[in-house]
């Protein structure tokens, strides 16, 4: 039944909110749809919990998706982590990560316009999923470091970055 599902949302465009309702729920995850243009899925990570969210502006035709773990920054870390998002944010090509300054919640946000159609094809949705997981899981253990150790945010990068060969 799951290959049918991937078939059938593989053969067409969507609304992008119920494109990714149904790539959501085509990978298992319960999806909740907050508002007519909003849905949440939570979705577990090799490091921690994840929840996204995306959210649709039909006025401008974009959409933005949003990856939040449940990482929040303590005041006294906040120059800390500001400078661990620069150097972070100069190495992405799409997205951003970015500090709430309401709630001090640390997510990674992308915003895709999709033309006047304003629709949204699988693997365009695949993609932009991916990629923000796929941000979350590279620099997470940054992250870490820089909250949680007395390393500087360019030390946290460095021990944290490290890129292993072969097989354990």
């Amino acid at each position: 039944m799951l290959d049918d599902q991937w078939r059938e949302l593989d053969q067409e465009e969507a609304p992008p909110v119920d494109m990714l309702a149904a790539f959501f729920e085509a990978r298992g995850w319960a999806v909740d749809h907050v508002g007519e243009d909003e849905i949440s899925v939570e979705i577990k990570g090799n490091w921690t919990s994840y929840q996204l969210r995306a959210i649709w502006r039909d006025e401008d035709h974009v959409l933005q998706i949003l990856l939040l773990p449940e990482l929040c920054v303590p005041d006294e870390k906040k120059v800390a982590i500001y400078e661990t998002l620069g150097l972070i944010n100069e190495q992405l090509w799409l997205g951003h990560f970015d500090l709430w300054s309401n709630n001090n919640v640390l997510l990674f946000r992308h915003a895709t316009m999709l033309g006047s159609s304003g629709m949204l094809g699988l693997d365009q949705a695949q993609a932009i999923v991916d990629m923000a997981i796929e941000e979350w899981e590279r620099f997470y253990p940054v992250f870490q470091f820089a909250l949680w150790s007395d390393k500087s945010p360019r030390d946290a990068i460095e021990h944290a970055m490290i890129d292993t060969q072969g097989e354990a």
